[in-house]
This record gives C-alpha cells, sequence and structure tokens, in this order.
C-alpha cells in the first residue's frame, strides 16, 4: 500500500518540476521582449542624438570654412 503512495509523491514532484520549468520559461520569454523592447528604444535615442551631433559638426565646419575663406579675402 506504501508503493503506490510513493509513486503518486513521484509523478506529483515531477509535475511541480515540469510547471516550474514552463512558469520560468514564460517569465524569460516576458523578460526577453521587454528587454528587447527598450534596448530598441535605446539604440533608436542614440541614432538620433548621432544624428544631430553630425550635422552640429557639419554646421560647425561650415561655418570654420566661411571664416576662413572671409579673413583671406581681406
Amino acid at each position: 500500500m506504501a508503493l503506490p503512495v510513493q509513486v503518486h509523491l513521484r509523478s506529483s514532484s515531477s509535475a511541480i518540476a515540469l510547471q516550474c520549468v514552463y512558469r520560468r520559461a514564460a517569465y524569460s520569454a516576458k523578460r526577453y521582449h521587454y528587454l528587447k523592447t527598450q534596448a530598441e528604444e535605446e539604440r533608436r535615442i542614440a541614432a538620433e542624438k548621432k544624428k544631430k551631433q553630425d550635422e552640429q559638426r557639419l554646421i560647425e565646419r561650415e561655418l570654420a570654412e566661411a571664416a576662413q575663406e572671409d579673413s583671406v579675402l581681406k
């Protein structure tokens, strides 16, 4: 009579272990999706910032060239 109880406990513990695996997989998928969207947003912001910096450098370079040409002509 003790043998069926032991078998039942084994299947119960394996069911609990399997449930833990499923929960961990679901949590990992949810976290991965969250981190992926967060990283995409950070990359987008960094790209916009870099674009603005490049535009600013181009303007500064053009102004420096124009100022140099004005000084040469005088």
